[in-house]
């Protein structure tokens, strides 16, 4: 703010001067005195005292007031932006431990020794809180003894929408301070797993926060989509500018590729069950069928990880489809089976009737989604099958609430990431297009 000077007793003195040589001499509607002309010299800058700005009058009602400060005696003040009550109260620290109580989980997850597990890729957890400081304490899986950090969890905490932590976890057990302000704020904050399932997984063990009364979990989104599929989904190596490079999970990033960009887009909740490499009946593969990466053995799990966490597999645990259905169900797979079927046939029908017991599989334990099967991005000869698939699921099970969709998006006119992957701007487009057609038959 800028400040005003003045110097009070060398200006009175100058003025009442002024006036007493006026009345001895100036002649009426003149501006000379005919004894003496006064010319006040400059004050020098040093000499000059701040004087502070009056306080200003009041404004009017309309005019926005400060923010209260929080006082012992807890009021309630209106949110003029959302509606909502914020809290106006005593500051006080505690430690808390996340329960469904105070946090929204984010995709599949799992309690466990009063830890939020987080195992699939984009599963995580975001609540609000009114304070000042904000620590976060955070377990992770025996990857860490590994020692490899192509494989440790990877994970971002946002501040308001923006990222502020992004990080591998490369210790057992550790704290991060996620906010600090000397004024009391609002804040949402959210976590995320940005690296996939197999590798490595991690938990929130307590949330440290000096804050005006409790944290809460944010308000369900309108609509849930579960997206179901494999390296497309979980981001592989889509920060890794060589494409000659293998997979590594500090490279991966779910946020920057399609389906959670879609979801944003949409303003949706999401679920994301996907695992690079993986098919409906065959992973990738250069020659032989790989039984083991088959998705749909492991769809109604919590996940598969290759190392425990807390003593416990995901794989081992079913998932709770009674939690929340999703409303819509997008499928994207088929582009590692193409590297098993290759243009036979047989095995191509082979994978037809697999995508088939697929989607039985998927209306059983959802049985009022909406599915659309999806294929592109890398990959698309075997959208034909896909569509046939489609066709013979209608017509044995009368479900027509069931749709299918061809991205045409070509990677390789961005520019391709390690593995051969797409780049960020080729999932952007994507998004896109997926978006769209999600608006055309879902009508949100």
């Amino acid at each position: 703010m800028k400040m005003k000077y003045r110097n009070n007793i060398f200006f009175t003195v100058i003025l009442s001067c002024a006036i007493f040589l006026a009345g001895c001499g100036a002649m009426p509607g003149t501006t000379e005195s005919p004894i003496i002309e006064l010319t006040p010299e400059p004050i020098p800058e040093q000499m000059i005292e701040p004087v502070p700005e009056p306080t200003p009058k009041p404004e009017p009602e309309s005019t926005p007031q400060p923010t209260p400060i929080p006082t012992a005696e807890p009021t309630t003040e209106p949110d003029s932006e959302n509606g909502a009550s914020g809290l106006v109260g005593e500051l006080t620290t505690k430690t808390i431990i996340p329960n469904e109580s105070n946090v929204k989980t984010l995709g599949r997850t799992e309690w466990v020794d009063d830890t939020l597990w987080m195992v699939l890729p984009g599963t995580g957890a975001e609540f609000t809180f009114v304070g000042t400081k904000l620590e976060l304490t955070l377990q992770a899986d025996e990857s860490t003894y590994l020692g490899d950090v192509n494989s440790q969890a990877r994970i971002a905490i946002y501040v308001n929408g923006e990222c502020t932590i992004d990080d591998m976890i490369d210790n057992l057990e550790g704290t991060y301070q996620v906010f600090e302000s000397e004024e009391v704020q609002e804040c949402t904050i959210k976590v995320v797993k940005l690296s996939e399932a197999v590798y490595s997984s991690v938990g929130i063990k307590s949330m440290n926060v000096t804050c005006i009364g409790d944290i809460k979990p944010t308000e369900p989104k309108e609509h849930l989509i579960e997206f179901v599929g494999d390296s497309l989904i979980c981001g592989f190596g889509v920060e890794d500018e060589d494409v000659h490079n293998p997979f590594s999970t500090a490279m991966e990033n779910v946020t920057m590729a399609y389906a959670y960009k879609t979801a944003e887009a949409l303003n949706a909740d999401y679920s994301m069950v996907a695992y690079s490499g993986y098919g409906v009946i065959s992973g990738f593969t250069f020659g032989e069928k790989v039984e083991a990466q088959q998705l749909p053995t492991y769809y109604s799990k919590l996940g598969i990880t290759n190392v425990p966490y807390l003593g416990r597999n995901a794989v081992d645990i079913e998932w709770d489809f009674s939690k929340r259905q999703p409303d819509l169900i997008v499928v994207n797979l088929g582009s590692n089976d193409y590297s098993y079927t290759g243009d036979d046939g047989e095995k191509q029908q082979e994978f037809a009737n697999g995508y088939v017991e697929f989607l039985k599989q998927i209306r059983s334990l959802n049985p009022n989604a909406t599915i659309l099967c999806t294929l592109g991005i890398m990959e698309t000869e075997l959208f034909d099958d896909v569509q046939m698939a489609v066709q013979d699921y209608t017509m044995e099970t009368g479900d027509s609430n069931i749709h299918t969709f061809e991205f045409t998006v070509n990677p390789e006119e961005d520019g391709l990431m390690a593995g051969g992957h797409p780049c960020e701007e080729s999932y952007g487009k994507a998004a896109g297009q997926l978006t769209a057609k999600i608006q055309e038959i879902m009508g949100w």
